[in-house]
């Protein structure tokens, strides 16, 4: 298989210091980076005015919007926001999720230095989570909410507390998005001019999968400097113009920050996916994809899973996805290597190049990329090298697994009025505590990179005094159990055995015409038990000790409940609430006499 020759690595340096620690930079210096966002829409609405930004399905066909003319909407928007008085200490709620008018109210509001804090739409669309919006609402007191459809998102604009702005006002008062639209452009250029590096542009929540969530001031600075170093690492982005046809909610730095900007500063097109990966959902994403050959291919593991079983069964669409096809770009969870091989299988077998399949690393706060792995591998797990500008401090234990700290101009400042939380989050030196693990694929070579495991603040003990590392045990046991669970919490704080707590994939448990029977939170199913015990035993057996070996399981009734804060917006659960809130569950796992338990 050959790869497309359109990578230009960096090598990197590493220093050892006396106190243990490995401090790792690029060698590469970063490159140019530009003041502020608006530079970009500015530069490609001159330069290919007619080129398609943004896109998003509108019946049969698609709503396009051109640089020239995204831009002359986003100054529109820009100069009501002017004439609202707004500024850096008004920022906008944005409640619905990805479309165009969103995109095109973030591009005016940032035009201008108006911060903007989108969010998932579920804390709106959910009653349960409504609790989640109303402390986002005390957390930033907004000055505006927008949403797309005022009578579905009616629960959240009233809740938001501030007037509201609507494509589609309905009912509710909501001031008219066309309103935005048809404002002159006074005075934009003087707000422009004073949009600098250290503006605020977005306040993005973090996961809140170990506490309340925290505000991220997303600096323009974070943002634009992040592009210049995703593009020194993969210069095919500024070779062509990026395509991508993308679902990836706006609310998370990966959607709305990575792919976004990256479309946004390399001139390219991003083609909105109304679909997911998800069973009454993913066909549309199919659809999208068979119109819209991309350059660029982002998904999640488990929507690259899907994709291939489709790929396989449709040849025009294998041909259609592949024909432009730079790289395919994972992230969330390590993709299966069934899944990376079919990838590059179905591509050979299209007699094109292989893209390049990779991913990077990085949090909410990173912008998000710190690490990139920019050359190809033959699997996953590996999450690169620090990219230009980027310092990585590696503090190792006497294992070798190595707690993740990160300095340079892409990594946030502070939280939205939380010094306490900034303090804890920094150390002496000024570097941000990730509380991400990592081990060198090859101790002798740094320029091989980094392989991610998992995350230190979700370690335990066992009774027995051996750490468990769960978040790495998860994936193992995930990859292990497939296709039956969509999600695994690991327990054994303060036990002497490792056990799990299974949310299953209840579409593959049906689809394989396998029962199962609900008792008090448990899920029933011997032939179920059967399959997992079996699997489970000969995992065991393979274990060198009782950190890594799993002598029981456990099939929950219920999904996660957003509500109850078990599980994020993002799809994270919250594992330390999951936990509290389930202990008697936790405890039937933990009895060999209950019939739900599954033990080995």
């Amino acid at each position: 298989m050959t790869h497309t020759p359109i990578l230009a690595p960096h090598s990197v340096t590493r220093e050892n210091r006396a106190d243990g620690t490995i401090v790792l930079t690029a060698d590469t210096p970063l490159g140019e980076v530009a003041r502020n966002s608006g530079v970009w829409l500015d530069h490609w609405a001159r330069a290919t005015p007619d080129t398609v930004f943004l896109a998003e399905r509108s019946g049969a066909d698609w709503r396009r919007e051109t640089y020239a003319s995204a831009r002359q909407k986003a100054r529109a928007i820009a100069g009501w926001f002017l004439g609202q008085g707004m500024g850096a200490d008004t920022p906008v709620l944005i409640l619905s999720g990805n479309s165009i008018d969103h995109a095109l109210l973030t591009l005016g509001a940032h035009y201008v230095g108006v911060p903007t804090v989108p969010v998932a739409e579920q804390y709106t669309l959910i009653p349960a989570a409504h609790g989640r919006l109303d402390y986002v609402v005390n957390l930033i007191k907004p000055a505006r909410v927008f949403a797309v459809d005022g009578a579905a998102y009616a629960a959240g604009l009233a809740r938001a507390k501030c007037p509201a702005i609507a494509s589609s006002p309905g009912e509710t008062g909501a001031t008219p998005f066309a309103d935005l639209l048809a404002h002159s452009d006074a005075g934009v250029d003087a707000a422009f001019a004073k949009v600098g590096p250290d503006t605020v542009a977005k306040i993005l929540l973090t996961s809140g999968s170990t506490s309340d969530p925290k505000g991220v001031l997303t600096t323009q600075r974070m943002m634009t400097t992040n592009q210049t170093q995703l593009a020194q690492g993969l210069p095919f982005l500024r070779q062509r113009p990026p395509v991508i046809v993308d679902w990836l909610p706006w609310n998370h730095v990966f959607g709305g920050s990575h792919n976004f900007n990256m479309v946004l500063s390399g001139g390219g097109s991003l083609y909105i996916d109304d679909g997911k990966p998800l069973p009454a959902l993913f066909g549309r994403t199919l659809e999208n994809l068979a119109m819209v050959p991309g350059t660029v291919s982002f998904n999640v593991p488990v929507g690259f899973a899907q994709l291939l079983t489709a790929l396989r069964s449709d040849d025009a669409l294998r041909e259609s996805y592949f024909r432009d096809l730079d790289m395919i770009f994972y992230a969330g969870a390590s993709l299966p290597q069934e899944t990376w091989v079919g990838l590059e299988e179905l591509a050979a077998r299209t007699g094109r190049r292989v893209p390049l399949i990779t991913s990077s690393w990085g949090l909410t706060e990173t912008a998000p990329a710190a690490l990139l792995q920019q050359v190809p591998t033959e699997g996953a797990g590996t999450v690169g090298v620090p990219l230009p500008g980027v310092t990585v401090k590696l503090v190792p234990d006497a294992d070798m697994r190595c707690d993740v700290r990160v300095s340079g101009p892409s990594i946030m400042q502070s939280y939205l009025n939380n010094p306490a939380k900034t303090a804890e989050a920094f150390d002496d030196e000024g570097f941000f505590i990730t509380g991400d693990a990592m081990r060198f694929v090859d101790a002798g070579d740094p320029n091989l990179g980094l392989r991610f495991d998992g995350r230190i603040s979700e370690d335990f003990k066992l009774m027995t005094g051996t750490w468990v590392q769960a978040a790495n045990l998860r994936l193992v046991m995930l990859g292990l159990l497939a296709p039956y669970v969509a999600d695994i919490v690991v327990t054994g704080q303060g036990r002497d055995q490792i056990g799990l707590l299974i949310v299953p994939n209840r579409a593959a448990i049906e689809k394989a015409q396998i029962d199962m029977e609900t008792d008090g939170g448990a899920c029933i199913s011997p032939a179920l038990a059967n399959i997992l015990r079996a699997r489970l035993r000969d995992k065991a057996t393979e274990a060198t000790g009782s950190a890594t070996r799993v002598t029981r399981a456990l099939i929950l009734s219920e999904p996660p409940d957003m509500g109850e804060g078990e599980v994020t917006a993002k799809g994270n659960i919250n594992f330390a609430k999951l936990l509290s809130r389930r202990a008697v569950l936790v405890d039937r796992l933990y009895d060999d006499a209950d019939p739900a338990a599954i033990t080995i």
